[in-house]
């Protein structure tokens, strides 16, 4: 009786959320514009996943697909990082409702971070925020992101930090994340983990994986107890300025080709 009814579970799950790769592709369906957009976010999630950095199901990565309607693409609530494909993305609106017709349900509360990014930031076009184990732990260090490491003297001047205010339910929060923000692109979120912004998809990525390795880099230098050697002074403001110009709009696309070959020699399906 009780393997009959967590078949019927099963069952049902299966149908609520079907297999991404059994749904039909929007290529040629949407405008070639949107299409690209939907291809490069699949492309981040995979990337994500491919780097251990997703959380199963939970956290987002959202993109604005160009055009008046402020409609962006958000991960279809319930399947894993490295399962999402181009077709299967969810467009929403602002307030995080479905605006497409898709056999996926999303999470509005999951779009509180993004839609106040998004809506206050035209360059914002792409916004991650991941829950990593190094990521959280430095967020919950009272200094927070520290210059140890190249990797975090490039982000030196264009981090910001946003207290912990409970699970990002309250919209309220907006305003106040907004505030914190500013015009800098990667945030600590206190006591909860990494968030990065870019005009692109890649730009995005880019500067979220230098914040992941620094606070990996961060986590491993402190952890044997061992007196940190910090830089020469004047010399993390050096590195910062030089970050700000290799960030904005230089490593990304180089640095994405790259990435999107190594996913198609991995798994091409995020392209379906």
């Amino acid at each position: 009786m009780m393997q009959t009814a967590e078949a019927e579970i099963r069952k049902k799950m299966d149908a609520r959320v079907p297999a991404a790769d059994k749904i039909p592709s929007l290529e040629g369906k949407v405008s070639p514009e949107e299409w690209q957009l939907r291809v490069d976010l699949a492309a981040t999630y995979r990337l994500v996943a491919h780097y251990g950095w997703d959380d199963m199901i939970f956290t987002h990565i959202s993109a604005r697909i160009p055009g008046p309607e402020h409609h962006f693409l958000i991960n279809p609530y319930g399947l894993l990082f490295d399962e999402i494909t181009a077709s299967s993305l969810v467009k929403i609106d602002v307030d995080g409702n479905k605006v497409q017709d898709t056999p996926y349900p999303v999470n509005p509360a999951g779009f509180t971070i993004h839609s106040a990014v998004h809506m206050n930031r035209d360059d914002a076009h792409c916004v991650i925020h991941l829950h990593t184990t190094d990521g959280v732990a430095v967020s919950a260090q009272a200094d927070g992101l520290l210059p140890l490491d190249q990797h975090a003297m490039m982000l030196l001047g264009d981090i910001a930090y946003h207290d912990y205010e409970g699970i990002a339910l309250d919209l309220d929060e907006r305003d106040r994340l907004v505030h914190d923000i500013g015009q800098k692109h990667v945030m600590l979120l206190r006591n909860h983990g990494t968030l990065a912004v870019g005009k692109s998809c890649a730009d995005a990525f880019l500067r979220m994986f230098y914040l992941e390795r620094a606070c990996s880099m961060q986590t491993r230098a402190l952890a044997g107890g061992a007196k940190p050697n910090w830089p020469n002074q004047g010399v993390p403001e050096k590195t910062a300025m030089q970050g700000a110009v290799a960030f904005e709009g230089m490593v990304g696309p180089l640095a994405w080709p790259a990435l999107l070959r190594k996913l198609d020699r991995i798994d091409p399906s995020y392209r379906h």
